[in-house]
């Protein structure tokens, strides 16, 4: 049954969107150039964000049972891996609970409606098999300091942990948070978050842009007696900037200790899209917009700079030629501050603004997503796209995601490499079989099936199908297919054009790949 869905998946994984079928065939310019192999075009984030906080994305409501909770997933991973996603990006603490058996924190009430009562099974490990079982990486995304969306304390289950330590807490702009000025916060927040990343095999854990609270516009945030026990004891006179000091300290601690625990999972952040305006400072982007250095004690520049993070996916949502943060703009200078490092960038894109009613003309056409991903594709530092939300990407208003999968997904993709771990031990190659038409499984001339085989214990996480020119020497061509990983696996496709053939690679959780192992076709196009 693996196999069946296997096959199905890699031919029919562009078909919804209304994007032409995977084809073996290769361009003039691909078989002269070796247009589209391995590098930029093969290896690029591709996700989205599915997010539980108020059910916005999943579950759609809260109390379903098991079954249907899971089944609204499936067809959300189901459409991801149609869509040419190689990604998700789940929430799975939205609100200092858990959306698995934590021994920290109670079970989230967007579960099952209650918070604290057990849904009868394990979400998170679910997701993880069913990304996994599709090909995608299942990105942990973990809210740190948002308690509740609602400021009762009372409202919380009686265990709760703010409730035994309502010292940690404050309350601001109607929301229950736990202080980052208070070190014991910090440390109960990390060691929840650890529960999980030592638990099941995520592929990265992720934080989105809520450190400090963004202003309500109304007070300042209430951290007086904090600062005075920990912030001004300790030299402090910069409120501000101690509280970057703050979330400084939860970002350098994260990262020792997800790389301590899975060294192989990314530890990456989606900041607010400005870091601070060039006329604050002249680090800073031609912009005129909130700027989170000051507003969040969010220090992004300092974060990757001194390589805190795996990467940083800042949230650019804004058109292209918006006067006060334009996308342009903002996608050069995140370009350049992570020039020169080891850490990727991918960029976080406004699906939820596309085709709605009310939002600027831009964002009324269905190709400003689609110009956005033309100007990443010019800057090479940009290493992958990350689409909010997967409800919205699903609902391509206007045409937008189609317009943007038409014009840049043609080809599927695997996730980049992390250079840390660019010289770890490759995967095993596969073990391969080919059958050609019509002794092929599909029975029809002019196709080619592929077996393929994890060689010795270790599964790998995909399989990867290239064009291979058939003369020696030659650089591998384009990326045809991705397979989830399995111990054994079929693709059926087109048999190879004349003077080529495939080539097949075993993909690890890392995303590196074995040598290839070529396989002769008996068949031309």
């Amino acid at each position: 049954m693996r196999t069946a869905v296997l096959r199905t998946a890699a031919l029919a994984a562009t078909a919804a969107v209304g994007l032409p079928q995977l084809t073996a065939t290769a361009t003039a310019a691909e078989r002269s150039t070796g247009a589209e192999t391995a590098g930029h075009c093969d290896r690029q984030l591709r996700g989205e964000w599915i997010a539980s906080v108020r059910n916005t994305n999943w579950p759609s409501r809260p109390g379903l049972r098991p079954v249907d909770q899971q089944a609204e997933l499936v067809r959300l991973f189901d459409h991801a891996a149609r869509l040419g996603l190689n990604a998700v990006f789940v929430q799975v603490r939205p609100t200092a609970d858990a959306f698995w058996p934590s021994p920290f924190e109670p079970w989230s009430q967007y579960l099952t409606g209650v918070q604290g009562r057990d849904p009868g099974y394990d979400p998170l490990g679910f997701m993880v098999d069913a990304a996994h079982a599709r090909g995608l990486a299942l990105h942990a995304w973990f809210n740190p300091y948002r308690v509740s969306v609602h400021d009762d304390l009372e409202a919380l289950v009686p265990d709760h942990p703010a409730r035994r330590n309502p010292d940690w807490l404050v309350r601001y702009g109607g929301q229950l948070l736990y202080n980052p000025g208070v070190p014991a916060a910090r440390a109960f927040v990390e060691d929840a978050i650890l529960d999980a990343v030592a638990r099941y095999p995520v592929d990265g854990v992720h934080f989105d842009d809520y450190f400090y609270p963004y202003p309500d516009g109304t007070e300042p945030f209430p951290d007086d007696a904090a600062f005075a026990a920990y912030g001004r004891d300790a030299g402090w006179t910069d409120r501000v900037a101690w509280r970057r000091h703050n979330v400084d300290l939860l970002v350098r601690e994260m990262q020792a200790h997800v790389r301590a625990v899975r060294p192989e999972a990314a530890f990456g952040i989606s900041p607010f899209g400005i870091w601070r305006n060039a006329s604050t400072d002249p680090r800073g982007s031609a912009t005129t917009g909130l700027q989170s250095y000051d507003a969040l004690g969010a220090d992004t520049l300092r974060w990757v700079r001194n390589g805190w993070v795996d990467y940083v996916a800042p949230q650019l949502y804004w058109s292209i030629g918006t006067r006060v943060a334009d996308y342009a703009v903002l996608a050069r200078w995140w370009a350049d501050a992570v020039d020169g490092t080891d850490v990727q960038l991918w960029i976080g894109q406004a699906v939820s603004r596309v085709g709605v009613p009310g939002q600027p003309a831009a964002w009324q056409d269905p190709a400003e997503l689609s110009r956005h991903l033309a100007l990443d594709a010019s800057l090479p530092q940009i290493d992958g796209e990350l689409l909010y939300s997967c409800a919205d990407v699903i609902a391509d208003r206007i045409g937008g995601v189609s317009r943007l999968a038409a014009d840049h997904w043609q080809r599927p993709a695997l996730p980049p490499v992390l250079p840390r771990l660019a010289a770890g031990r490759p995967p095993l190659p596969p073990l391969v079989e080919s059958a050609d038409g019509p002794a092929g499984a599909t029975g029809a001339a002019g196709l080619v099936t592929l077996t393929l085989r994890a060689r010795g214990q270790q599964v790998p996480s995909r399989y990867a199908i290239r064009l291979q020119p058939s003369h020696p020497g030659a650089a591998p061509g384009p990326l045809v297919a991705v397979l989830p990983g399995a111990p054994e696996a079929s693709w059926t496709g087109p048999a190879a054009p004349d003077g080529w053939t495939y080539a097949v690679t075993s993909v690890d959780c890392a995303n590196r790949e074995s040598i290839p192992v070529t396989v002769t076709q008996l068949v031309g196009a």
